[in-house]
């Protein structure tokens, strides 16, 4: 058994490093990527809020959120564009709440 209290999010973070390690896109480039595969995968508003920080510092954003939502709507349609903006919403909701509560901690 892992040594760690998070080996969910330990995984993702290695498998997250490596994506990096391996791409010759820059970090902003492989976000925007990874912003738009979430889209074509309807993932979950957790999915959003995991990936709204490392966003953030790279400097994307709302706006730019919304370019690629503009760039994949063509291949991915309606209904997905509809929920991934929902889920998007909602998880920069629990990423802000996430922040509050850990401001509230310290």
């Amino acid at each position: 058994m892992p040594e760690t209290d998070t080996p969910v999010l330990d995984t993702l973070a290695i498998m997250t490093a490596a994506s990096l390690e391996n791409s010759d896109l820059s970090p902003r480039e492989l976000m925007i990527a990874r912003v738009a595969a979430l889209v074509a995968v309807d993932a979950p508003a957790a999915s959003y809020a995991f990936n709204i920080e490392a966003a953030a510092e790279l400097g994307l954003t709302l706006d730019d959120a919304e370019d690629v939502l503009v760039a994949v709507a063509p291949i991915v349609g309606t209904a997905r564009i509809v929920s991934a903006t929902t889920n998007l919403a909602e998880g920069l909701g629990l990423a802000i709440a996430l922040a509050e509560d850990e401001d509230e901690d310290e």
